[in-house]
């Protein structure tokens, strides 16, 4: 990422828009971002030692940082509510003055604090529970912002737990509210009057904004001045709102230059093995193994399997490397793409390898690929007949050492044809003969570093070309930022054959008695049930039920007389095996366990997922676990089993139950827990997206990727883009570029 200090770059990069390492050339020449960086906010009035270790606290040590610092919220000082006309059961935001605190300490310790609050209208209630710092923060006479759901007790209306921001005596019709921090002891007025003082003094020479003047005409976008002033002083929230969208375009547009010209780098100097597919499929050592593989499916190929098919055929092909994502919902067929992948390596005399995240996936696709390609068999000249089977092998950390021993050496000599395994593929020692195809499955379980360590093993200057997969679908504004850099592959089509689940939640004590009569009466019927747990012992902080302690009631209780097995993460592998080998021969009737299912185990006569405390999942858990059945003939259910959850839970769970789309779900759950956590695949320590999200702004991502695809594709490479190259270069900074590049 870019230094925040605030270090200036080498004078051959800042020759655009009259800035030199030395400074700008010109009095008059707009100021460039990278100016503004290069200003300690020490150049500010009242910015001395404390008041400058404070600013740090928030992240900020120039005068860009400060710009950067964006309101999080507004105060329309027209449309503000009054505390007398607040009633039970409404959500409301006033500006009041504190009146009274106190604190004591309640039940278990807990410290509440309480205040009385006026805004001249009526005076309000309002508690805090386990926030015992606030009796500091609001002394009587404090003026500040509160925001929260009014609720009644004893009479009295109150507000719980509200948000606070501290605002002064400020006048105005909107004022911006600044994240703070209690540690950084600043107000928000003190952070408004530097940032006031800030465009003060850019104003005579303005912002230079290097976006032309057509993107910005096209897209119906403010000037960066305008923007940048009115985001933090609007004059209306219709202001505001066009401020924002040019900021967040900014964002977007810096990080889709980085992906599109990372990706075209790569295409450019990345050479891959150029695999015997198409035309080369004559010159192949065993030219029909692909088209053997698929001909020989008892099934056909959906409609997305033989285009995803197609594209990655077209990829293996090309001297450019591949870097593709195959998405595909639970049980689209992404296993059989792969396989059709790792079998054209083959046919060309390269390897292939996978690599799961876990040792249950990775046994699990062992097992299945072998299966697949039983009775394949390729050229092997040293031999009587000239041919020998195709070597499917699994590396894993279970494998004695003599057996590891051996399949090191026949990775080595290329007696293995394909290799299946955990990050034991990348581990010390591991040597292919020709590694032509590397598949990684569920990806994002795995660390940037590792995936690009798989493909760091070929020959000489020759990546091998790389499929990554996850069964967790991607919103496509997200798929844009997180893996703008790849090319993408969906299967948004289930095989036919798939039996459809039917999903149920179960809140009172007798739904929740049907649930287990249904277990019950699959069992008799000779079928098979999960019951997933969200942790493995009691834990006095989480009340919710453990998968031991939940196999040990069952066993005496609503499952009495059943076979039940018990599979966590503390297991040990040796039992681990037995247990997942006994269910899968039908000797367990239910397997109890945690989210160590989720992904990698097929049991095609389990019937029936329970889910306790489905609350505490997220979309992608409950979807994947209950992915888990359905995978036979048989019809399936999943029930969700919870009492009471938040709204945010209450919501995760009524999509479950609407819908099996997972596209679909991917979707509402970008819109109930936002981008962090997909934008947190890819960065490192600080955002760059200070104001654009993911969830809010799906069009913008889409206008900003066409943008830059334009763009560069008319100045031919980044660094010919003067000053949206240099803004990338600093906000973003070599560091992030290559991770990306890497990811």
């Amino acid at each position: 990422m870019r230094n925040v200090a605030g270090g200036r770059c080498s004078t051959a990069r800042c020759q655009h828009r009259g800035v030199t390492a030395a400074g700008p050339s010109s009095q008059h020449s707009p100021i460039s971002l990278r100016e503004l960086d290069a200003l300690g906010v020490e150049r500010l009035k009242g910015v001395g030692g404390k008041k400058r270790d404070g600013l740090a606290v928030l992240g900020i040590h120039s005068v860009l940082d400060l710009l950067f610092h964006y309101p999080r919220r507004y105060v329309d000082r027209t449309r503000e509510a009054r505390i007398a006309d607040l009633a039970p059961g409404e959500e409301g935001m006033f500006v009041g003055e504190v009146q009274s605190i106190s604190s004591r300490r309640v039940r278990g310790g807990r410290a509440m604090v309480e205040a009385r609050v006026t805004d001249g209208s009526g005076t309000m209630k309002v508690t805090f529970f386990n926030q015992g710092w606030r009796e500091r923060q609001l002394p009587i006479g404090t003026r500040a912002v509160f925001y929260g759901k009014v609720d009644e007790f004893r009479g009295a209306r109150q507000l719980t737990n509200p948000v606070v921001d501290l605002v002064g005596d400020r006048t105005g019709r909107i004022l911006p509210i600044y994240p703070q921090s209690e540690k950084a002891k600043l107000s928000t007025w003190e952070l408004a009057d530097w940032v006031a003082e800030s465009l003060r003094r850019i104003a005579p020479r303005g912002l230079a904004d290097p976006v032309p003047v057509t993107v910005l005409d096209a897209h119906d976008l403010i000037g960066r001045q305008d923007a940048m002033a009115a985001i933090h002083a609007p004059e209306s929230m219709g202001h505001m709102t066009k401020a924002r969208s040019r900021l967040v375009f900014d964002e977007l547009l810096r990080v889709q230059l980085a992906l599109v010209a990372a990706k075209a780098e790569r295409e450019a100097t990345v050479t891959g093995v150029v695999h015997a597919v198409g035309q080369r499929a004559s010159e192949a050592v065993s030219p029909e193994l692909v088209d053997r593989f698929l001909t020989g499916l008892p099934f056909p190929l959906t409609g997305a399997q033989a285009r995803a098919i197609d594209e990655i055929m077209a990829d293996l092909e090309c001297r450019s490397a591949m870097h593709r994502l195959l998405q595909g919902d639970v049980g689209s067929g992404k296993t059989l793409v792969a396989v059709a992948a790792l079998l054209a390596a083959v046919q060309g005399g390269h390897q292939g390898a996978l690599m799961a995240p876990t040792e249950v996936l990775a046994e699990q696709h062992h097992r299945g690929i072998a299966e697949l390609l039983d009775g394949f068999v390729v050229p092997a000249p040293d031999t009587l007949l000239g041919e020998r089977p195709l070597h499917v092998a699994l590396l894993s950390s279970r494998l004695s050492a003599p057996q590891r021993r051996m399949v090191l050496a026949q990775l080595a000599s290329g007696e293995i044809d394909l290799a299946v395994g955990t990050h034991s593929l990348i581990s010390e020692g591991v040597d292919f003969a020709s590694l032509g195809v590397a598949v990684v499955d569920e990806q994002h379980r795995f660390g940037v570093d590792q995936r690009a360590a798989l493909t760091e093993v070929g020959e000489g200057d020759n990546q091998p070309d790389l499929l990554v997969m996850t069964a967790t679908p991607i919103p496509r504004t997200a798929a844009m930022t997180v893996y703008g850099d790849l090319d993408v592959s969906t299967l948004d089509e289930l095989p036919p054959g798939r039996t459809p689940i039917v999903t149920h939640w179960a809140q009172t004590p007798l739904e929740v008695e049907v649930v287990w009569q249904q277990v019950r009466d699959e069992v008799a019927a000779g079928r098979q049930a999960y019951v997933v747990c969200p942790l493995v012992e009691e834990s006095e902080k989480l009340e919710v039920a453990s998968a031991e302690t939940t196999r040990e009631e069952l066993a005496a209780g609503e499952l009495e007389g059943l076979r039940l097995g018990l599979l966590h993460g503390r297991v040990v592998a040796d039992e681990g095996d037995a247990t997942m080998a006994a269910f899968r021969a039908g000797e367990l009737d239910v397997l109890v366990a945690t989210t160590v299912i989720e992904v990698g185990v097929d049991v095609p006569n389990a019937t029936v997922m329970v889910i306790l405390d489905a609350d505490r999942f997220g979309i992608a858990q409950l979807h994947q676990l209950r992915g888990r059945v359905g995978r036979g003939t048989a019809k399936s259910s999943c029930w969700l089993v919870s009492a009471e959850p938040s709204d945010d839970g209450e919501q995760r769970i009524s999509a479950m139950v609407r819908t099996t789309d997972g596209f679909e779900l991917a979707e509402v759950d970008l819109d109930l827990r936002g981008e962090g956590t997909l934008m947190g695949e890819r960065q490192k320590g600080r955002n760059d997206l200070r104001l654009a999200s993911l969830r809010r702004d799906r069009e913008w991502v889409v206008k900003a990727r066409a943008v830059a695809t334009d763009l560069l594709a008319q100045a031919g490479s980044l660094a010919d883009l003067g000053g949206l190259a240099d803004e990338v270069d600093l906000i973003l900074g070599q560091d992030e570029v290559g991770y990306l590049m890497k990811g």
